[in-house]
């Protein structure tokens, strides 16, 4: 079949007596009838089927995502999880963009469309561009070793690139994660070169507890230790907290200042709330025993000598 603008192209530069007679308007009009009926009678019906083809296709790709999902969807909160739904949001990405592609081959073909100069005018073109474009295949290399080794998910708590936040897409091209106060990073994975996931198996939650150096030792750790059973058994923290709480001891000796750490194993991405809860019961029970809190180093407390003639309490001032 030969192209409309081929005709009107030999039409244009045929000089009269030269081959056949110069064609009429009416052969040229019975020629665009018969290559419009030819391509609808053959390459039409090829089109359709096509668009058909790619349509199946994606409707397969899009149901084999939502069945990930909805797999990831019955064990939430597990690693599991996580790995389906990244699996789910490369798949779409990738098989949705080859399918596209194959698809525009074969649509340009059907218009006589030849293919060879294209690819290699693609070729050259994207010789240039790969040099300017470098960091592009570097980040889609560093996605692809994230998948492997598997380093974070989707739903993950993470560090990477300065910033801290869950993961709510990973391609092989970039990882979009959200901060604590609901900031949408984009990262290229070219510039991950650290990761800190804080939700793989389990998480530390430290308390370092200072205490003034007169308070006795001993008494300290047996308040420390009796208090942080409490939280450990309080309803709210026992699917929190995954083992018993550890008093390490004297960790520090400041001038008059002790730190004693406390340590309770908890779930991944779960310290928050049991050190405050922790916190808050070291103070009341600090408080009730009578066991001071102790002053940092650089704190100096001064105190105004009282005169006994005056009604008043003597002043303190303190600075650091």
């Amino acid at each position: 079949m030969m192209p409309l603008f081929a005709l009107l192209l030999v039409a244009a530069t045929k000089q009269p007596g030269e081959g056949h007679p110069p064609e009429t308007f009416h052969d040229l009009g019975q020629s665009w009838h018969d290559d419009v009926l030819d391509f609808v009678r053959y390459d039409v019906p090829k089109l359709i089927v096509i668009l058909l083809m790619a349509f199946v296709l994606q409707y397969i790709v899009a149901f084999f995502v939502k069945r990930m999902r909805r797999i990831a969807d019955a064990y939430p909160g597990t690693q599991r999880a996580s790995q389906l739904r990244t699996m789910a949001a490369i798949l779409r990405a990738t098989c949705y963009g080859l399918i596209g592609f194959i698809a525009l081959l074969q649509i340009l073909q059907l218009f006589n469309i030849d293919l060879k100069p294209l690819l290699a005018s693609a070729g050259v073109v994207g010789l240039g561009i790969s040099f300017g474009a470098q960091s592009m295949f570097k980040d889609m290399l560093n996605g692809v070793f994230i998948l492997i080794e598997d380093q974070f998910n989707v739903g993950d708590v993470v560090t990477i690139a300065g910033l801290t936040g869950t993961v709510e897409d990973l391609t092989l091209r970039s990882t979009t994660l959200r901060s604590g106060d609901g900031t949408l990073n984009f990262i290229p994975n070219s510039q991950i070169a650290t990761v800190s996931n804080l939700t793989r198996q389990y998480s530390v939650a430290t308390l370092n507890v200072s205490v003034d150096a007169s308070a006795d030792p001993d008494r300290v750790m047996a308040v420390l230790k009796s208090v942080a059973m409490e939280v450990r058994k309080d309803a709210t923290f026992q699917n929190v907290a995954i083992a018993d709480p550890d008093i390490l001891g004297v960790d520090k000796i400041n001038g008059r200042e002790v730190v004693y750490p406390v340590n309770i194993r908890v779930k991944a991405n779960q310290k928050d709330p049991i050190l405050r809860a922790l916190r808050r019961r070291v103070l009341l029970a600090f408080e009730k025993e009578g066991i001071p809190l102790g002053l940092p180093t650089s704190t100096i407390v001064m105190q105004a000598k009282g005169d006994p003639t005056l009604a008043q309490p003597p002043v303190s001032i303190t600075g650091s």
